[in-house]
């Protein structure tokens, strides 16, 4: 296969920081129970996270391509990898704010080299489509490992256990392979480089993204999309202690369940995009993902479960929960896909930046709405809110699509 060694380290990149990044709902878990951390001041490390990639994406991306992907790659896995290595002996909440500042500032590194080197070792835009649907599927299966994980490490007889804290030497090995396969593995950059321009020319480019329409309304699908996404991973564990009443590791495992069910979103609309238009794709979802809120929170009201209550003799409502992310799973590589198959592959990298810039405020604000609705009022309510978003994300969606990019402007 053309590639394969590239396209296998991309996968294996997106794979680390899926598990270090969407960590942060098991973190907000465990921060209450060690540390007794309150919802609301728990929730700001959805910031930490989120900030220094919005930050670090908008100085970045437009030069990123200058300083070379494969290094700003290799950067970013030698941060995490260190930082891991720290974290078993931590004993306070600042070092889960300076972990996920460094995750943070490492993904920003990751995601945007990841996206502009998909225009490098894809040909068509299907290919683009279909190979964005499988790398976000793969990210989903690292957030799956990763739940599962730390669950293994869970004392659910001691909740002020920290034993934990020792996953971090398996993530800090997990890293510093991943840094090594990438040392040793060849890219070839020169497409992803404007070389007519210098540093001012290339942030010039960045900005006459914001004269597409197209753009503009992409900005805000991505936005709103993740507003939503990063509420329901952020919080589901949590959601399963304190409204199901399951145990703590059986809590993070619906994490993973969650995860599972984007995982098999995401490869399926890597099979959907060769057959249908995105702009389906993502109505049908957005609507499907709707009316299973509406049809499966009530569900949850009211409900009684046993301490010893186990996946095997769980209600129907402790699965059908996290089911309900296969439906929201391929909206995003959809709508990123057809926006970097839109312009020319110089500016893959300025684009992908602003992808995740909007992405990382997306997040951070979902996370700390829902936070301070969940501890004032309820769970269910937290969720009723994304009705919201997901209303103003499909009427975007529409309107991005009637809009075209002229790729001589």
């Amino acid at each position: 296969m053309k590639n394969f060694n590239i396209k296998a380290v991309l996968f294996l990149n997106y794979f680390v920081f899926a598990i270090l990044l969407n960590s942060v709902g098991t973190v907000i878990l465990q921060m209450q129970q060690n540390f007794g951390i309150s919802k609301s001041s728990a929730s700001i490390l959805e910031g930490f996270k989120d900030l220094p990639i919005a930050i670090c994406s908008f100085i970045l991306a437009s030069f990123l391509p200058k300083i070379g992907i494969k290094k700003s790659m290799l950067i970013a896995l030698f941060l995490v990898s260190c930082m891991c290595f720290v974290m078993p002996f931590s004993d306070d909440f600042w070092f889960f704010k300076l972990l996920f500042t460094i995750v943070g500032i490492s993904f920003a590194l990751i995601k945007i080299s990841v996206f502009t080197s998909i225009g490098l070792v894809t040909n068509t835009d299907k290919e683009h489509s279909s190979f964005m649907g499988y790398l976000e599927g793969f990210f989903m299966i690292g957030v799956l490992v990763g739940n599962v994980l730390f669950s293994l490490f869970i004392d659910d007889h001691n909740s002020k256990s920290t034993h934990w804290l020792n996953v971090y030497w398996v993530l800090g090995a997990l890293s510093t392979l991943s840094f090594l396969f990438l040392f040793f593995s060849k890219l070839n950059e020169n497409e992803a480089k404007s070389e007519k321009t210098d540093l001012l020319g290339d942030l010039k480019n960045s900005a006459s993204l914001f004269s597409y329409r197209k753009v503009l309304f992409f900005l805000l699908c991505a936005f709103l999309f993740v507003l939503v996404e990063q509420s329901f991973q952020t919080w589901t564990p949590t959601f399963y202690k304190e409204i199901l009443k399951v145990p703590t590791s059986m809590s993070i495992q619906a994490g993973a369940v969650l995860a599972g069910a984007f995982a098999l979103g995401r490869f399926l609309s890597g099979f959907f995009s060769k057959k249908f238009s995105w702009i389906y794709v993502v109505s049908f979802c957005v609507i499907g993902f709707a009316i299973s809120i509406l049809l499966v929170l009530p569900l949850t009201h009211n409900i009684h479960i046993d301490t010893g209550t186990t996946w095997l003799n769980a209600p129907l409502v402790v699965y059908l929960f996290p089911l309900m992310g296969g439906l929201l799973a391929p909206i995003y590589p959809s709508i990123n896909s057809v926006i970097l198959a839109s312009i020319p592959k110089y500016l893959h990298s300025a684009m992908s930046g602003l992808i995740v810039v909007f992405s990382a405020i997306g997040g951070t604000i979902g996370s700390i709405i829902t936070g301070f609705v969940f501890e004032k009022f309820s769970g269910q309510q937290a969720f009723y809110l994304s009705l919201i978003p997901l209303s103003m994300l499909i009427v975007s969606a529409i309107f991005m699509n009637k809009l075209k990019i002229n790729p001589k402007k």
